[in-house]
């Protein structure tokens, strides 16, 4: 089934979101989309997919005009879409999340579900995904989670498959998997539309190309374009893929852990015993698959864990037992992995997300009553330093792209005196404008003699910005290894293989 756009066009408010995009995706075939955070894809495949309403244009299936004006016009035309944040409940089953919207009663008015029970085991069967219609979502990994979608949209016969910003949130082998999965897709005659930044994943499976900056269609590419000529055309200028480390003097222990361990609610060991330190111009990666103990030591840093055995030292001091307000007061800059859920509060401005942790404090506030305009002055000072995109920093912070988003949370956690950086996951789901922008930030950090510690899956991301990496394993630290260590060692070691 062939899928077109004519003229498509909307804004929001003084923002053009889409200006005049026209685009045709053949049937069976992946078409991708590249294109900074912000630059108007999500918008685009919301009007595609029935979530917004256009302010003009056209969109044919099989070259027959359809009128769609909510999601349920989008699956009888034949389009299923997969979102960036999961449209799922947590505290339902797969088959419940799947007729969820399509309900079938049985006896007494009972949800029948046996019938979606055959259908996902047919879908999961057909393409290898091993999922179990009676499983809880919130007890499923995400990459599983993002299955149960992909099932989701084919149950209903989706015949375009739109996947928006699909490996955001995935492992690289969770990531691996999907695009095995895209290509097996594709082989079946289902057409996919590829949302992403991710210009390796792109070179991978996509037919053609198209790139999309401020809302324009500004070019198509090839797949056998370089990534360096695919990262250009996305950003408009020319872009560093990797950071240049440079010289730099290594100084005494900042950070130290020893004997870290930290428990479940059960008492179960998520960190196991992990020891070691971070010293000054140092960044130290901890790599490993996610789901291996990461998450928590770096909430560990700053007192974001509740069941915590061992020490961490601060230039000699003791963080364990601080509140997490005294832990960042004591020098501490935390990113976190989740900016939506823990980084940022949605419903206030720009202005008011770069103070969270200084808004009590001067020039912010005297006594009991803050200054307006120091807060909005000194937003002002950050969005020209972090280059942060934005009609208003009094406008919702909901209203920046992925990316911008990041750079508030960078901004509010370097512009305070910091002796440690966490930064956990600092790009996922930013695009190759924003990573560069990121990885420069925390290098410079490290120049000006910080203490860098820095929590990561992606493999090229730890390799170009670490001076040592620890790689932890099922809640331990296996090994510590210095930044020259190969990819498929470093690959092997997050596996759990250790070579004698």
């Amino acid at each position: 089934m062939s899928l077109e756009l004519r003229g498509i066009s909307k804004s929001f408010g003084a923002l053009l979101a889409n200006d005049s995009i026209d685009l045709r995706v053949e049937t069976g075939e992946i078409h991708a989309i590249l294109g900074e955070n912000g630059a108007g894809k999500s918008t685009l495949m919301n009007i595609v997919y029935g979530l917004v309403a256009p302010d003009s244009g056209e969109i044919l299936v099989d070259d027959v005009v359809k009128n769609i004006k909510e999601p349920s016009d989008a699956l009888a035309s034949g389009i299923g879409m997969v979102h960036q944040h999961f449209m799922l409940v947590p505290v339902f089953t797969v088959a419940e999340n799947i007729v969820l919207g399509h309900e079938k009663s049985g006896f007494a008015g009972r949800l029948d579900l046996n019938e979606a029970r055959e259908r996902i085991k047919k879908v999961s069967d057909q393409f290898n995904f091993n999922v179990n219609p009676d499983d809880l979502i919130e007890g499923l990994p995400v990459g599983v989670q993002q299955r149960v979608e992909i099932i989701r949209a084919l149950i209903y016969d989706a015949k375009v498959l739109i996947l928006d910003e699909p490996t955001a949130v995935l492992t690289p082998q969770e990531t691996d998997d999907l695009l095995k999965i895209m290509k097996e897709l594709k082989g079946q005659g289902t057409s996919i539309i590829f949302i992403t930044h991710k210009l390796r994943e792109v070179k991978e499976v996509a037919d053609r190309i198209t790139i999309i900056r401020r809302g324009k269609v500004v070019g198509n590419a090839s797949p056998d374009a370089s990534q360096k000529e695919l990262a250009s055309l996305m950003v408009g200028r020319e872009v560093e893929l990797a950071p240049d480390k440079g010289a730099h003097a290594i100084g005494e222990p900042v950070l130290t852990v020893k004997d870290l361990t930290v428990r479940d609610n059960s008492g179960r060991a998520l960190v196991n015993n992990v020891n070691f330190e971070v010293r000054a111009g140092e960044v130290l990666a901890i790599a490993g698959v996610q789901g291996n103990g990461q998450s928590e030591v770096a909430r560990a840093m700053v007192n974001l864990e509740e069941h915590v055995e061992g020490s961490i030292t601060l230039d000699g001091s003791e963080v364990i037992g601080k509140s997490v307000r005294e832990s960042l007061h004591a020098g501490i800059a935390f990113v976190p992995e989740s900016r939506e859920l823990d980084g940022l509060i949605a419903s206030m401005s720009i202005a008011e997300n770069l103070i969270l942790d200084l808004h009590d404090l001067p020039p912010y506030a005297k006594g009991i009553q803050m200054s307006p305009n120091t807060v909005l002055s000194e937003a002002e000072k950050r969005k020209v330093e972090f280059d942060i995109r934005l009609q208003s920093v009094t406008d919702p912070i909901s209203s920046l792209s992925g990316g911008n988003k990041q750079k508030v949370v960078l901004a509010r956690e370097l512009s305070r005196p910091v002796k440690l950086l966490v930064a956990s996951q600092p790009t996922r789901g930013l695009d190759v404008g924003s990573i560069e922008f990121v990885h420069k930030r925390i290098l410079e950090e490290r120049d000006a003699g910080r203490a860098v510690l820095l929590f990561s899956t992606e493999l090229d991301e730890v390799l170009a910005l670490a001076d040592r990496i620890a790689v932890m394993y099922r809640g331990e630290i296996l090994s510590i290894v210095p930044s020259g260590v190969s990819a498929q060692e470093l690959g092997l070691l997050m596996a759990g293989v250790v070579h004698a």
